[in-house]
């Protein structure tokens, strides 16, 4: 790992926390520290299971305990079992809870203008606009990319969603029954592999491979969800299953896609797959493209990940 960029990326994080007033026991000047307050404001209105709210924020149970027993204590919250199902504890906030939250978001509007306010219209716009590609790069860092099972909830979610949307974009619309299989056992090792994204422990994205022995490989079923596109997962997806396959022994990937599909086209252009003769025959595909893949370099790569 760069040395430098490190060193930088705890400067930045030193400079921020100073700056936001993280370091002080009683942030934005109330009887409580960041994470109280920061909890706050994420139980909301409606309030929250706690369980969403430890992957959320993710924090140690422990430590999302104890933060709600001050809070409780300081009667800003409410902790009971879910109606219906005792073993899930809800958290809410009370009426002084709600009263907190609001006082929190007004000065939380103070700090933010606070930054604002010396700084010219130019830098004021530097600023906001470096501050938004920072979110986008963070939360692009927090995305969680692992192989799950066909059968799980989330890869579930996934599939259906990505047939949903091919449905809406294809001029045709689209049968899963009328395309090319990839059925479970297809997407399960040896035969293949599914991977899913997970952002904040929700599934936001999948992609898969199917192995074929010596033959050239299959990557299918690629989705990004619209709330996580422009992360970049797309692309760390292709390439996860590209180290994955070419440490099967695959060495070489094919794929298609339909034309109402630029963004994927695109992506796997600049990707380095070049667009060949039909190689199948996918009533929904315009396009077949095929990558050959560096050899025992992406197999060691994906070794030393993994």
């Amino acid at each position: 790992m760069d040395e430098v960029k490190i060193a930088r990326v705890r400067r930045f994080n030193r400079t921020v926390a100073e700056r936001l007033g993280a370091l002080n026991d009683q942030f934005l000047g109330r009887d409580r520290p960041i994470g109280e307050a920061r909890l706050l404001w994420e139980i909301g209105e409606e309030g929250q299971d706690v369980r969403a709210l430890r992957v959320r924020l993710d924090l140690d149970s422990g430590y999302l305990s104890r933060l709600l027993h001050s809070l409780e204590a300081a009667g800003l919250v409410a902790v009971d079992p879910k109606p219906g199902d005792k073993r899930v504890r809800t958290v809410r906030l009370t009426r002084a809870g709600s009263a907190e939250r609001a006082v929190l978001d007004e000065r939380s509007d103070e700090l933010a203008a606070s930054f604002l306010a010396p700084l010219t219209r130019d830098q004021g716009e530097r600023l906001v606009g470096a501050m938004s590609e920072v979110e986008r790069l963070l939360t692009a860092a927090i995305v969680e990319v692992a192989p799950t099972g066909p059968a799980d909830p989330a890869a579930q979610h996934c599939l259906r969603a990505y047939f949903t949307e091919l449905g809406r974009r294809f001029d045709t619309g689209f049968d899963p029954a009328r395309s090319l299989p990839a059925d479970a056992t297809e997407l399960t090792l040896p035969a293949g592999l599914l991977l899913v994204a997970r952002l904040h422990g929700e599934p936001v994205g999948c992609g898969a491979v199917k192995f074929h022995g010596g033959e050239p490989a299959e990557i299918k079923r690629m989705w990004v969800a619209e709330e996580a596109r422009g992360l970049g997962l797309g692309r760390r997806i292709l390439q996860e299953l590209e180290d994955r396959a070419a440490a099967h022994g695959a060495r070489v990937l094919r794929l298609e896609t339909n034309d109402a599909l630029k963004e994927a086209i695109g992506m796997y252009r600049s990707a380095g797959y070049d667009e060949v003769e039909p190689f199948n025959d996918e009533p929904y595909a315009h396009h077949w493209f095929e990558k050959r893949l560096p050899g025992r370099l992406a197999a060691d790569r994906a070794a030393a990940a993994h």
